[in-house]
């Protein structure tokens, strides 16, 4: 009678034991797949508003019964995603700069800093190139305008140098090759997040 409840408590044990094990272990799972009926769409210029290590790039879109205002709109929120990402990337170099060098006023430094590349910025953003544009007639009469610009690289920094170059405080605490170095880290990283 012992020999039974033993063996029925230890067959009890193993069978609670196993269900534990196993539910556990889902096996492979399967990547998630659009429901039936969901149709990827192909966005046009968004492949060519993805940034890369030489260039700052976004793209955008808008919709409007009047075409030339579906381009302006689709142009200026490309500008403005395009601002963000530049002056996000900008605050990440200098931030990683000034930290990295001997500064003499760290805040005075970074304020002075973030107000010449928001200058240079805007100046650029008066320069971006358009990489691709597209506008489309949709069935109810309306424009949608697709648009992708980008800002090269080398004319940003260009613009930050020539910047400096007039701060005769900035100048000081300026090292140049140090700051492009950052620079081009970071713009690898940026590279890298789009996928390249």
């Amino acid at each position: 009678m012992k020999t039974t409840t033993i063996f029925k408590t230890f067959a009890l044990v193993a069978i609670i034991s196993s269900a534990m094990i196993f539910s556990g272990c889902k096996g492979k799972e399967k990547p998630k797949q659009a429901s039936k009926g969901a149709t990827e769409l192909i966005i046009p210029c968004k492949d060519e508003g993805r940034s890369d290590k030489n260039h700052f790039r976004a793209d955008n879109s808008s919709t409007s019964a009047d075409m030339t205002l579906s381009r302006e709109k689709a142009l200026t929120l490309a500008k403005q995603r395009l601002a963000s990402l530049i002056n996000t990337k900008i605050k990440s170099v200098t931030d990683r700069y000034v930290n990295e060098t001997e500064v003499g006023e760290n805040s005075d430094f970074e304020q002075k800093f973030e107000n010449l590349t928001r200058e240079v910025v805007n100046q650029s953003l008066s320069d971006v190139r358009i990489n691709c544009e597209k506008t489309f007639q949709e069935a109810n009469g309306k424009y949608t305008t697709y648009i992708a610009i980008e800002v090269n690289k080398d004319d940003l920094l260009n613009g930050v140098n020539k910047g400096l170059t007039k701060d005769q405080k900035l100048r000081v605490d300026y090292d140049k090759m140090k700051y492009e170095k950052i620079f081009d880290e970071e713009m690898e990283k940026l590279e890298k997040e789009a996928g390249y």
